[in-house]
């Protein structure tokens, strides 16, 4: 089938730079991935000047799962469509939907509509990510592939910055509002750019759209989303609510397997989980969102209740993960072409391992500032070693037509494992706080010790799934 990547002819440009033929693209690319990095962090500042003007203190959380829940459920359909049909109507459609949630944030009057909102620029967001990632895929090669995603990983890196100083900056001013209208013209920009710049051939041809497995796997993965994001917080883990979704959504897991095996294109088609390559990258992925999510979650409850340190100091400690990655994933290239995919995840999982243990040394026995910032930093060049040449290698193992389903499954086992960990080590913490009776910062030492500890074991699980992966070759041509 041809592609974006014949039509651009990439070999024949070697330059993978902002003033290159591609550089309109990648620029809007990198609009695109800003997008959902500083929403994804922007927002939370702002919640007390939110509750302040429009209520619902109790429902505020649902903020945030709301927009997860949609973006994470709808990457896997969006990634088959896209097989179908082309990548950029998709990501045009996600673009345009993120700027109505977007829109509809700006102009909530209460914490009920603002929730739906947030869902609706989920749903933007579930097209956006995946394809922003896959079209890297399609127009570069694997030489030039680990620098573009090193771009794209340095837009999460300033986002995670720059989203809670804008968050607090708005909510500070009385502007809350403003951050969801400060994406309006940035979504303009990027669909204007990837309308002009960016073009594909695809192959037309009739298709028969599996829209009941489309249907069995959203609500299945809604609900099992929904309990993982809500056990322990909404509902007890242990409550008929609680049961009730993951026994609902176990039994539409298993209808749609069975549904999938007669479909003539199946949302999910079977090689994503049979192929070994593939399954390894999937599982690293998992293991990816667990670490980085619960690292996220905790340090900085760890600094400002145990060591006492200021909300910002705290931030300035945990941005150091931030900023190994895209130092690391910008390099992994030069790595990976000259001793291949595995060696370089192998070497990315030996920092994560490193770098959890002795996170979880400095927190047990040498309680410093400085040594979870180094600890964080380790973690991060780490990760930035094991995501990006993971996905890379993924994605070039299989042609134009599979992409898609490949990176959108990649990104949703992230998702997955993001909200699989906090749910976990949200419950381990819990049980060690609740044990100890008393909730000073002894007791919260003690609880975030034991998640840092359970990052131990989940970094050497994603080491496992790294031992496993087969040995393949990236050469520029592949």
């Amino acid at each position: 089938m041809p592609s974006a990547e014949d039509s651009m002819t990439p070999h024949a440009v070697p330059d993978v730079g902002f003033r290159s033929e591609r550089g309109p693209v990648l620029i809007a690319l990198m609009l695109t991935t800003a997008l959902i990095a500083i929403d994804a962090t922007i927002v939370a500042t702002a919640v007390p000047s939110i509750v302040a003007d429009i209520g619902g203190f109790t429902s505020f959380p649902w903020l945030f799962s709301s927009y997860l829940l949609a973006q994470a459920v709808t990457v896997p359909v969006y990634a088959k469509v896209s097989d179908m049909v082309g990548r950029k109507p998709v990501v045009l459609v996600g673009i345009g939907l993120f700027l109505l949630g977007s829109v509809l944030c700006g102009f909530a009057w209460s914490m009920p509509v603002l929730i739906v909102a947030r869902l609706v620029q989920g749903l933007g967001a579930g097209a956006v990510q995946p394809m922003a990632i896959t079209i890297a895929g399609d127009i570069y090669t694997v030489a030039e592939r680990a620098r573009v995603q090193g771009y794209l990983a340095s837009v999460w890196a300033v986002s995670s910055v720059l989203g809670p100083t804008l968050g607090g900056v708005f909510a500070s001013l009385g502007l809350w509002r403003a951050i969801f209208f400060v994406n309006v013209p940035v979504c303009l920009l990027a669909a204007w750019m990837l309308a002009r710049s960016f073009h594909e051939s695809v192959h037309r041809q009739r298709h028969k759209v599996d829209v009941l497995g489309s249907f069995l796997l959203t609500v299945a993965l809604s609900l099992l989303m929904l309990a993982l994001l809500e056990g322990g917080h909404t509902w007890a883990w242990d409550s008929p609510v609680g049961v009730g979704m993951v026994a609902a959504g176990a039994v539409l897991l298993v209808l749609f397997v069975l549904v999938e095996r007669r479909a003539a294109e199946p949302v999910l088609p079977g090689f994503v989980l049979t192929r070994r390559l593939l399954l390894t990258t999937t599982l690293i992925a998992f293991g990816v969102g667990a670490i980085l999510l619960g690292l996220t979650s905790y340090v900085p409850t760890y600094l400002e209740s145990v060591l006492g340190a200021e909300p910002v100091v705290a931030g300035l400690a945990l941005a150091a993960l931030t900023i190994g990655w895209p130092i690391a994933a910008s390099q992994a290239g030069r790595i990976y072409l000259r001793l291949g995919f595995r060696a370089t995840n192998l070497i990315g999982v030996a920092l994560v391992v490193a770098g959890t243990v002795l996170l979880a040394l400095v927190v047990t026995l040498f309680p410093a500032l400085l040594g979870v910032a180094a600890a964080c930093f380790v973690v991060g060049l780490g990760l930035g070693l094991t995501s990006t040449p993971s996905i890379v290698a993924a994605q070039s193992s299989v042609e134009w037509a599979e992409r898609g389903v490949v990176t959108g499954t990649n990104m949703f086992s992230r998702s997955v494992g993001s909200a699989f960990g906090v749910a976990v080590f949200g419950a381990l913490s819990n049980a060690v706080y609740t044990r100890l009776g008393n909730h000073g910062p002894e007791a919260i030492a003690e609880a975030t010790g034991v998640v840092f500890i359970a990052a131990v074991v989940a970094a050497v699980l994603t080491a496992a799934a790294v031992l496993a992966m087969p040995r393949v070759s990236a050469t520029p041509a592949a």
